[in-house]
C-alpha cells in the first residue's frame, strides 16, 4: 500500500513539476480544429500513448528502473525528443522532480529527464516497475485531458469517459515496457511530434509546449 500511495503522490497533479503548463503539443490541435470533442480527444491521446511519447516515455522509465544509473536511458530521453518544446518539457518537469525527491525521500537523484527521474527513484526506492509504469502513464494521460478541459468545451464527466476508454490501452502499454530495452525505444505518433513543433510558433497561446 505505501508503493501505491507514493506513486500517487508523485504522479499526482499536486506534485510540483508544473505538469499543468505543458499540453504536449495538444494546444496546437485544439486551435487547429483536429480536436473538438471528447471522441477527437480519445482518438488523438490513445496513440500517443500506445505508439508515441507515452510508449518511449515508458520504455525510458522501465530502463531506468532496471538500470544502476539512469544516465543511458537520460541520454536517450534527450537524443529522442522530437522538438525543442518536448526537450524543454520532460528536462524541466524532471529537474524539479528530481530536487522534491531529494529534498522529501532523500533520493540521490539529479538532472534527468521526467520519466528517467520517475524511473530510477521508483527502482532506488524499491517501488516495483510493475506499479510505476501505469501509475506513471494514466498520469499522462490525466494531464492531457485536463490540459483539453481547459483549452476546449470538455466537461468533466466526458473527460473521465475519455480516461475510462484509455484504460485498456495504459494497461497494455504498461504490460508490454515492462521487458523493453532501448532498442525498442520508437515512436510512430508523428501528427503529435509536429503539433509539438508547430506550437513553438503558435501565436496565442496559454501553455508553454
Amino acid at each position: 500500500m505505501s508503493h501505491a500511495l507514493t506513486l500517487m503522490q508523485w504522479l499526482s497533479p499536486a506534485f510540483p513539476v508544473g505538469a499543468f503548463a505543458y499540453s504536449h503539443g495538444l494546444e496546437q490541435v485544439i486551435a487547429d480544429g483536429v480536436v473538438t470533442d471528447a471522441p477527437s480527444l480519445q482518438d488523438w491521446l490513445a496513440p500517443l500513448v500506445q505508439h508515441g511519447s507515452g510508449w518511449a516515455d515508458a520504455v525510458l522509465l522501465a530502463v531506468a528502473h532496471r538500470a544502476d544509473t539512469g544516465a543511458d536511458a537520460d541520454a536517450a530521453a534527450r537524443a529522442f525528443a522530437a522538438s525543442a518544446e518536448r526537450l524543454q518539457e520532460t528536462d524541466l518537469q524532471g529537474a524539479a522532480f528530481c530536487q522534491t525527491a531529494r529534498s522529501v525521500w532523500g533520493v540521490e537523484i539529479d538532472g534527468l529527464t521526467y520519466p528517467v527521474a520517475v524511473g530510477r527513484a521508483a527502482g532506488i526506492m524499491g517501488i516495483p516497475l510493475a506499479e510505476t509504469l501505469p501509475i506513471y502513464l494514466h498520469a499522462f494521460a490525466s494531464n492531457l485531458v485536463s490540459v483539453a478541459q481547459r483549452a476546449m468545451p470538455l466537461g468533466q464527466t466526458d473527460g473521465q469517459r475519455v480516461l475510462a476508454a484509455l484504460t485498456p490501452i495504459i494497461t497494455d502499454t504498461a504490460t508490454r515496457a515492462e521487458t523493453a530495452t532501448l532498442d525498442d525505444l520508437s515512436a510512430t505518433s508523428f501528427a503529435a511530434d509536429i503539433a509539438a513543433m508547430r506550437h513553438e510558433t503558435l501565436t496565442h497561446r496559454i501553455f508553454r509546449t
